[in-house]
């Protein structure tokens, strides 16, 4: 996969190439619907810490879960980061790495992270460009959406789960599917 040639915005619309495809998704009034199989977009994004990640970095190396979820301190998101940290080794024993997006920002997810002893990374995503680029739709129109990505090694997405209130289950379904074997025929699973 190349690397992804960057986001700009024209005429107050946000643009993002993705890797997969020459063709940009106009990511503001337009979103790219992926599906198991599909080629994840490549993104660079700076975490709580300070750090740069992009999809390219565990490209080749590890398995990346990227989960999207409302908003730091809310009693859902809450539960399903802890029921995250909680299964944090299992990931880490499967080949994968886990990072979180939400709108909030670097401050607030370090107090998250502190708070709740978070082991993995959330990115701070205020201009929404990473939860457009994922096709990551609101709930009733309204709310930031939960929805968990499994991306392998070579970028292709294994599940996508999207569930509002049921945030144990996105850590479930997540771990069978870093867990199940990435072989053509599990891509329908």
């Amino acid at each position: 996969m190349e690397p992804a040639r960057g986001a700009g915005t024209l005429d107050g619309m946000v643009l993002v190439s993705l890797s997969h495809t020459d063709s940009t998704c106009f990511a503001s009034n337009y979103m790219t619907k992926f599906a198991v199989g599909d080629h994840a977009p490549d993104f660079s994004a700076t975490t709580h810490e300070g750090m740069q990640v992009r999809l390219a970095d565990f490209l080749g190396k590890r398995a990346l879960v990227l989960f999207f979820y409302p908003k730091d301190g809310t009693p859902i998101c809450t539960q399903e980061a802890c029921a995250f940290r909680d299964s944090y080794e299992q990931f880490i024993a499967a080949g994968a790495d886990v990072i979180g997006v939400s709108s909030d920002t670097g401050e607030s997810h370090r107090t998250f992270v502190r708070q709740h002893n978070l082991s993995f990374p959330l990115i701070s995503d205020a201009d929404g460009s990473l939860r457009r680029a994922f096709a990551v739709p609101k709930t009733m129109g309204l709310f930031p959406g939960r929805v968990t990505y499994v991306i392998d090694q070579a970028g292709v997405i294994r599940k996508i789960f999207s569930a509002q209130f049921a945030s144990d289950e996105h850590v479930r379904q997540a771990l069978i599917a870093v867990r199940a074997p990435t072989s053509p025929s599990a891509r329908d699973s």
